[in-house]
């Protein structure tokens, strides 16, 4: 597998540590990894898809072998894009998996070339999410130990000026 283009997709709104420990599992498995930022009809970003990628190109700058792009189309066709050979993803509990299984099989229907490759989530952050980390800060509350250090005042900036 270490010879294989992975594509980690997602909508990272915001990308949180969780995210981040999964994009460096995966750069540990193969030459190049690609983040990709997509777009998600039934979802409301509160960041523009320009503001995700320069916020995953931040927190994973030490890693060499990743780069990040966004995509506005189906994950099937910009792994053929790409020559991706995997399609990696996180799941944190049973139901990320019936969802992300599903979407797997749908994948792999429309580019037979790429393989789903699922890594479950450290323990750590099995509970964290996008969504708990929207909530909690647009309540004030600390994010420091939910979203990568580097991007941390760029979030709060974005969520609590909502509050206002």
């Amino acid at each position: 597998m270490k010879n294989t283009i992975a594509i980690c997709p997602g909508s990272f709104d915001p990308v949180t540590v969780g995210h981040l420990d999964i994009i460096k599992r995966a750069a540990g498995m193969f030459n190049k990894v690609i983040v990709v930022v997509m777009t998600n009809a039934s979802k409301h970003p509160k960041f523009t898809a320009e503001e995700r990628v320069r916020m995953i190109s931040i927190a994973a700058a030490d890693i060499p072998n990743v780069t990040v792009e966004s995509y506005d189309g189906l994950l099937a066709d910009y792994a053929a894009l790409k020559g991706a050979g995997a399609i990696v993803k996180g799941l944190r509990a049973m139901s990320d998996f019936e969802y992300e299984f599903q979407m797997a099989l749908t994948n792999k229907k429309l580019n037979p070339n790429v393989e789903t490759v699922f890594l479950t989530t450290n323990v750590e952050y099995m509970y964290l999410s996008s969504s708990m980390v929207k909530e909690i800060a647009s309540m004030g509350a600390d994010i420091s130990d939910f979203v990568p250090e580097q991007i941390h005042d760029i979030i709060v900036e974005r969520l609590t000026s909502e509050r206002k």
